[in-house]
């Protein structure tokens, strides 16, 4: 009953939305091409935003207030021709287009790197902006330094190929996402940004931005015929195909300013590439979407932990959440919970008693800052030393990593058996970690917590084990995985684009060597090198 009235909702909104360009379409005082930007401001953006909000929202409650005079503002300004209100008018519809960025990056910070798919579409709502922008330069007669019919084009390109493309593309992605789905993703994403440059300063630039385009796109039309599409799938292939078709036209066009090869006209463009994006792409893609809209996944499921820091983290923090009551040895009671990821019986017999009695070891540590890094981390560096937290030195000499294991009080951290191990380097605390763990589908991972000022990073890692040595990893290998590094605010979670890699490995002698590697957007910008061995007794 539900589903039924949603589709009676969004029915009446085809109506409304269609009656409204028709109208436009009539009463049209400007030239013929305006109206394929107007087709997608009162027809493509209105209905794609219907398929991608979410009742409860912001947005969504102020949604019937913005829009309408975005919408009304877009139809005068097509049937009154020329007068002294069109820049009010163009700017109430810059306004809603702000709003719909504003909203793309509030869904963002609320989910983060998480889901990729869901990324895509947030970055269509934001690019929806810039369209917005060149509207209303172009209506507003600014100075840009590109002739009004360049201006009305770049305003169509970014509500076509930079609004309603990863949108789609974000659509499909929640149906199935191969591993070729976020490279060919991220093309569409970025090559806007490139045609927008190489129009601008370089045609070599324009041209490698359509050879980037066509192979995002073709990968997308393979995708579509990939993935298991239940409802309309020959409106939504045919969607996709049909920019392979006019990606073509942006190519030949892109060669003739280049080298001369063909001779395109702005006005042949405008009828093939225009009406083929307008007629085909974007109406068969909305029909298509429409009536099989895939539901974006929920976020991880899996426990964090409530413990949030005030200004300073440090040792202070244990004063109300260590409970004093009971005592742990290790990082872990008993590796075998982490079986049959490992393996007890292969897995070094050293490594083992580390992680069980973790209290029993020194550790001694080499901090190495990638170079290209090291300017940022002097930087971070000033605010680390006051927070307590993640304070490591800038210097890559060798010193010892002294520290202990704590009990948490469960009302503090409700995760299973948390403790928090406090290490410390050169007198100042390094990091304050709580650690846990949790099973998802049968794996279990290491959950830790590092409290921050007024939030938390949560670590992820999954185990592996790599002959005698044991494998520690934030990389996301498989999609229903819990891996990652993500920063807890309130009650969202982020996922940040940080990646962590431990090995640890048993040396000649029984002591053990461990190395931590970190990047961040896949750049490597930490590396740290641990010595571990074993205390002498009376040692401690």
């Amino acid at each position: 009953m539900k589903e039924r009235l949603q589709q009676m909702k969004f029915s009446s909104y085809v109506i409304i939305h269609s009656i409204i360009f028709l109208l436009s379409v009539l009463l049209n005082e400007g030239p013929w091409y305006f109206l394929l930007l107007t087709a997608a401001q009162l027809v493509y953006v209105p209905l794609v935003l219907q398929l991608i909000m979410k009742k409860g929202d912001w947005f969504y409650k102020i949604y019937p207030y913005v829009s309408i005079p975005a919408y009304t503002s877009v139809f005068l300004l097509q049937v009154t021709g020329e007068s002294s209100f069109d820049v009010f008018f163009a700017g109430v519809y810059l306004f809603f287009t702000v709003l719909v960025a504003t909203y793309g990056c509030s869904r963002f910070l609320n989910r983060g790197f998480i889901q990729f798919e869901e990324f895509a579409v947030d970055m269509g709502l934001l690019s929806l902006m810039i369209g917005g922008a060149w509207f209303f330069a172009h209506i507003g007669d600014i100075e840009t330094g590109f002739s009004p019919i360049i201006r009305w084009l770049t305003g169509i390109h970014f509500h076509y190929s930079s609004f309603l493309l990863p949108v789609f593309a974000g659509f499909l992605g929640r149906i199935s996402k191969p591993p070729i789905y976020r490279l060919s993703t991220s093309i569409l994403i970025v090559s806007p940004i490139i045609v927008a440059l190489g129009i601008a300063y370089s045609v070599w630039l324009e041209l490698l931005s359509v050879l980037l385009y066509i192979a995002g796109i073709y990968s997308l039309i393979y995708l579509s015929f990939k993935v298991p599409l239940q409802q309309a799938k020959w409106l939504i292939r045919l969607s996709f195909s049909a920019l392979g078709i006019t990606i073509l036209f942006s190519l030949a066009y892109a060669l003739g300013n280049g080298w001369g090869v063909f001779t395109v006209s702005i006005n042949f463009m405008l009828k093939f590439h225009g009406i083929l994006n307008c007629g085909l792409f974007a109406l068969l893609g909305v029909i298509g979407w429409s009536i099989f809209t895939p539901s974006s996944a929920d976020g991880p499921a899996f426990p964090i932990s409530k413990v949030r820091g005030k200004r300073a983290i440090g040792e202070k923090i244990l004063d109300e959440i260590a409970d004093r009551n009971a005592e742990y040895q290790g990082l872990v009671d008993n590796m075998g919970i982490y079986e049959p990821g490992i393996s007890l019986n292969s897995l070094s017999k050293e490594i083992i008693s580390f992680y069980e009695n973790t209290n029993q070891y020194r550790l001694f540590a080499e901090v190495n800052w990638h170079r290209w890094f090291k300017p940022f981390a002097f930087i971070y560096r000033l605010f680390s030393g006051q927070v307590k937290q993640i304070n490591l030195p800038l210097s890559s000499k060798q010193a010892e990593m002294t520290g202990r294991i704590y009990p948490v009080k469960k009302e503090h951290d409700d995760r299973e058996s948390v403790r928090a191990w406090v290490r410390k380097m050169n007198g100042d605390t390094a990091f304050v970690a709580l650690y846990s763990y949790h099973s998802t589908n049968e794996k279990t991972y290491m959950n830790i917590g590092l409290p921050l000022p007024g939030s938390a990073m949560i670590g992820i890692l999954e185990l592996k084990q790599r002959g005698r040595d044991l494998q520690l990893s934030s990389k996301k290998e498989k999609q229903d995985s819990d891996a990652g590094v993500y920063l807890a605010f309130r009650q969202n979670l982020f996922k940040l684009p940080i990646e962590e890699v431990f090995h640890v490995r048993e040396s000649a002698g029984g002591t053990l060597t461990a190395e931590h590697n970190m990047w961040i957007f896949r750049i490597p910008f930490l590396t740290i090198h641990y010595s571990i061995m074993k205390r002498q007794k009376n040692s401690f």
